[in-house]
This record gives structure tokens, sequence and C-alpha cells, in this order.
């Protein structure tokens, strides 16, 4: 019996070490397998038979034996829940501004399955279908942001009544998105303002977020504003913008996730796989000081491209993460392959000892990568590399191609991106 006991322990102390030493994302098996797709452009998807407009009012369920079309701004009114069976497929207008919007004190329960999951997608036929085809999906919540007043409005285009959002429930439930695809969103509004694939505002720790995939947005792939976020397993693939922009002071744990960039893809700022703000100086932006800054927690992240940056395309390289002042990161056992440098730090952010040490950076496999920071003022770029050059940082510098460095890298089958052992 003790020796039992001890085999028991052996075994449950070797499963956690070699959980904690894993790198980039991870699972004993490949959790990308079954309910992702990486070549949606080319997919067959039955044609709708089932419309769905305006503003839903009372409780409403899609099943799988239908297909339904978003046409316009579809809203789920206040104390109305909206659920959405497995395998149920949701095409959306390309005609008009099409976009989902949960609005405050509303639900969606879009929980798919592994082998059913629930795919929203381009109305367009098989070969036609682009990033921007239509809107996304905006989910508003009552958790706290950092804003003047603690309400806010998405400039999407909305009904001003029904895209409120922002209050001091950290707890808020806005439902549950498991297994959820979402193609070609990003479509732009009137004014030339590009839509998320998936907005998130003012999102409590209720709302469960979990296997969601994103791709193809003409926008960022997840944007995140304010709230209370605890999320894991989310996939970003081929965003033209930032894959997971995080502002308003997000408080955002992350886990197990990967952005999967292309090289050729990339709006007129930069796009980047994160993207940390708290408020947006650029546009005036001003700070509430006694509201929380944008804080983000990620782990078993990995961030690369579509495929190897050869030095005759060196110059497409950009960094993996943008981070401007007044936000807080922490990033651990995660792999960084194909960039520039790991992080530019804005203009507006002072380089100093104190600073650095609101970004933990530990335990990291950076890949064809030559630099960790860079800011434009390159005096600092010494500065920030001998700050993280310590053991205790636990960084690993190597170059490898990805089919070295990721056990299949093949988009036009089922990857797997866990790296090799």
């Amino acid at each position: 019996m003790k020796k039992k006991l001890l085999l028991l322990v052996f075994f449950t102390f070797t499963t956690l070490i070699k959980a904690q030493n894993t790198k980039g994302i991870s699972g004993d098996t490949n959790w990308l397998n079954m309910w992702t797709n990486f070549n949606p452009k080319t997919t067959s998807y039955n044609d709708a038979s089932m419309i769905i407009t305006g503003t839903i009012t009372s409780n409403m369920t899609l099943k799988k034996e239908n297909v339904y079309i978003l046409v316009g701004t579809v809203y789920v009114a206040p104390h109305v829940t909206l659920t959405i069976q497995p395998g149920t497929l949701i095409r959306c207008d390309t005609a008009t501004l099409t976009t989902l919007v949960i609005t405050k004190g509303a639900k969606i329960i879009a929980e798919g399955t592994e082998t059913d999951p629930i795919v929203f997608t381009s109305n367009k036929n098989s070969g036609d279908r682009n990033p921007g085809d239509w809107g996304g999906i905006i989910i508003l919540g009552d958790a706290p942001i950092n804003k003047s007043g603690g309400i806010g409005t998405l400039d999407f285009e909305l009904d001003p009544q029904k895209a409120l959002y922002g209050g001091d429930n950290k707890d808020s439930d806005s439902g549950i998105l498991k297994y959820v695809r979402i193609e070609f969103s990003g479509k732009k509004t009137s004014h030339g303002k590009p839509i998320n694939g998936l907005s998130l505002a003012g999102v409590g720790k209720k709302t469960k977020l979990e296997y969601v995939q994103v791709t193809s947005s003409d926008e960022d792939s997840f944007q995140f504003y304010g709230g209370y976020v605890n999320t894991n397993n989310l996939v970003s693939l081929r965003s033209a913008d930032d894959d997971f922009d995080f502002t308003q002071g997000v408080q955002c744990n992350i886990s197990n996730s990967i952005a999967i960039r292309s090289p050729f893809l990339s709006d007129s700022y930069g796009s980047r796989c994160f993207e940390m703000e708290t408020v947006d100086t650029r546009k005036g932006e001003v700070l509430d000081t006694k509201k929380e800054m944008t804080r983000v927690t990620a782990t078993n992240f990995t961030m690369m491209h579509t495929e190897d940056i050869g030095t005759e395309i060196e110059g497409l390289k950009h960094e993996a993460i943008l981070i401007r002042e007044n936000t807080f990161l922490t990033l651990t056992n995660s792999v960084i392959s194909g960039f520039s440098h790991l992080i530019v730090f804005s203009d507006t952010v002072t380089i100093s000892n104190e600073y650095l040490e609101k970004i933990t950076l530990k335990d990291l496999l950076i890949n064809d990568t030559k630099v960790i920071g860079t800011t434009q003022n390159t005096y600092f770029n010494s500065f920030i590399s001998n700050w993280y050059q310590g053991k205790q940082f636990g960084i690993e510098f190597i170059k490898l191609k990805n089919n070295e460095l990721f056990a299949s890298t093949s988009i036009r089958k089922k990857p797997d991106f866990r790296i090799k052992n």
C-alpha cells in the first residue's frame, strides 16, 4: 500500500513538473484537431433557410437542423437569452453591416462540442469569401472599465441605447462561447471603422470563453474593452490587424492560446499578436487613475507566423507585442517565433527599472527573434535586453524553422502547434 502511495505521489509530481515546464500551447492531445477550420474559404456550407434580423426580445434557441442567416445588426435585448445548439451554422449577410450584439444584461449560450462546433461565417459561396464580409460578434457586460463615468459605448454604428457597457459587477455573466468559430469578420462601418471578430466590452468573470477560433478578420480577432475576463484555448488566424487587443483597464487571464499571423497582412500602423493600452491618449482619452490599469496574465501562449520568413522578406517581420503606457503584462511558459522583436514599447513609455518590473517575462522560448524589446529611441534597447538577461527569467533563444519547432505545421491539414519534445 505504501509503495502504491509513493508511486501515485511520484506520478502526480512528475505530471505537475511536466505541465509547468511545457512552453506554448499544451495538452495531452492536439486540442486544435477536431473543431477548428484552417481553410474556411473553400469549405462547402449549406445555404441558409431561416432569416434573423432586428431585435430578439424573447428567449430564442437556434437549432442544428436549421441554417440561419443574420441580416443587419441583430440585438439580443436585455434579460433575454439566445441559445445556440451544438453544430449550428449561422451565415452572415454580406450586403449589410451584419453584426450580432449581446446587449448589457442579455446572454448568449453558444456551447458547441469538439465534434460539433458552432460556426458564424460569410454568406458568400465557397472560394468567394474574404476578410471583412460581415461585422462580427459584440458582447456587452456590466463589469468595470477604465473610462470616464465608468460607462462606454462602441463606435460601430450601433443604436446608442443598446451599445452601452460597463458598471461595477466584476462577476458579470454574459453567457458562454465554447467551441465556436467566427470567420471573415471585420466589415467596415460607413465611416470606415472595421468591426472586430469578437468584441468583449465590460465582460465579467462568470462569462465562459474557451475554444473560440477567429479566422481572417479584417480587424482585430479579439478585443477586450475593460472587464474581468478569464479565458483559454483561443485561436486567432490570419488577422489583418491585431490578434488580441487589450484596453480600458481589462483584467485578463488568458492561457493555452495561439496567435498565427500571416507576414503579408498588416494595417498601416503595424499589426501585432498583442496590443496593450489602458486608454488611447492619441485620441485624447483621459486616464482615470482611481480605476484599474490594463493587466494581462498570459500563460502557455504561442505567437507565430503561418510560414517561415526568409531573408528576402525579412522586412515583413514586425514586433509580436505593442505595449503603451499604464499597462501590466505577465507572459510565462510561452513560445514566440519569427518576429523582429518580442516587444515594442510606445514612445510614451518611460523605460526604467521601475517600469520593467511591471512587464514580467519568464520561461520563454524565443525562436528566430533577435531582440526582446525595442523603442523608437534605440538608446533604451540594450537597457531592456540587459534587464531580461538574468537566469531567473529563464529566456532561451533558438533559431529553427517552423517544421523543426512544432509538431505539425501544415495549415492545409490539421496542424499541431505544440512544440516537439
